[in-house]
């Protein structure tokens, strides 16, 4: 299986499978001198590992991350930094009797299709189970981007569950930890705990958008036509498992605006331009004008359900399939963390990038 690998010069592999003893990530490219522990890495971990409330799987898996190479006394030396997660609580026999049949919905066919196998211990490769070593490398990635970018932050928060939206007027970032759905309002937060509660009982799910935003970024990252750093994040964020749409600002809602609307007007202030509006999310032409950079993704129901699902075996005969196992009601929950991880790595990537090709020369305006 190829195609593991994601960014250019700030460069992560993942590898390891849902059921297997391990899984994790090889982090290369990290400049050398950046600080760096298993302490810096972990509270990302934390946020997005499992069982931690019962609106998410629970499958109990400390996701305790090790180090085992590109460190030294503290700091990255600029080697291929490696990192791992034991799997500690696999129940492998949950997945017995769909080996031989494809869940609707969730990639197991398509991968029979390709590699004529597949891992059906709670969809090896396939299973959200692999964004943890993502969230891992997010993790260097950040700490990267505090030594290079100083006052560059990342944060996300969970903007739709199924069909109910946060009100924008309420939303509040400092709201976002103090419920189990990262989400910018309480009442909406609330509400949401009532309607998955609902969902859960009848062995069902539901679908979510995330957004994620980077303020603080600095103006020029990203290079016109095949570098464009917008481009580089809805790949990143569009290979998310389960993710299947993406936007950059007001993306599809733009389509309904006049130019006049869309048009982010432009004044000079103290300290450089001044956007009015930031329809376009911070980026211009592939690159950053300096604005947040905003970005939402869409996450579809958990195809691992309760409810009976017509589908086939692998002999190409007529069936009905049950997921049982512990799943997932809304799997956009702890997406929050991956979208932001994700999106850390894209702009370490494009920082990178940036210092190799103008050396962080800038065209001056004023």
């Amino acid at each position: 299986m190829s195609y593991n690998s994601f960014g250019h010069l700030f460069r992560v592999t993942t590898w390891g499978e849902s059921h297997g003893p391990a899984l994790g990530a090889t982090v290369d490219g990290c400049p050398p001198g950046v600080p760096l522990s298993e302490a810096d890495i972990q509270p990302w971990l934390d946020r997005r590992r499992p069982g931690q409330s019962r609106y998410t799987t629970q499958r109990q898996e400390p996701d305790q991350v090790e180090i085992l190479s590109g460190v030294y006394e503290g700091r990255a030396t600029g080697a291929p930094i490696q990192l791992m997660i034991r799997n500690q609580d696999q129940r492998s026999k949950d997945y017995s009797e769909i080996a031989e049949k494809f869940r609707p919905g969730h990639a197991d066919i398509a991968y029979h299709l390709k590699y004529g196998l597949r891992d059906p211990r709670g969809g090896g490769r396939s299973s959200a189970r692999e964004t943890a070593a993502r969230v891992a490398a997010g993790g260097v990635a950040r700490a990267a981007l505090a030594m290079l970018a100083p006052g560059l932050r990342v944060r996300g928060a969970m903007a739709a569950m199924g069909a109910h939206a946060v009100e924008r007027a309420r939303w509040d970032w400092a709201e976002v930890d103090r419920n189990p759905f990262f989400c910018p309002d309480a009442d909406t937060a609330e509400a949401w705990g009532v309607e998955l509660d609902a969902i859960r009982k009848a062995g069902a799910s539901i679908g979510a958008v995330i957004e994620v935003r980077a303020e603080g970024v600095p103006p020029g990252l990203g290079a016109p036509i095949y570098g464009k750093l917008d481009a580089d994040i809805a790949a990143a964020l569009m290979s998310i498992n389960a993710v299947k749409g993406v936007e950059i600002g007001a993306g599809f809602a733009a389509a309904a605006l006049d130019g006049v609307e869309n048009a982010d007007e432009i004044s000079m202030g103290p300290d450089g331009p001044v956007f009015a509006s930031n329809h376009a999310g911070g980026i211009l032409g592939g690159i950053s004008t300096g604005q947040d950079v905003v970005a939402r993704f869409a996450v579809k129901p958990t195809s691992s359900i309760l409810t009976p699902r017509a589908t086939i075996t692998r002999a190409g005969e007529p069936t009905e399939i049950v997921t049982k196992g512990r799943h997932d009601p809304c799997v956009g929950i702890r997406a929050v963390p991956v979208g932001e991880a994700m999106l850390a790595c894209v702009l370490l990537d494009h920082v990178l990038r940036d210092r190799g090709q103008t050396g962080g020369v800038r065209g001056q305006i004023g």
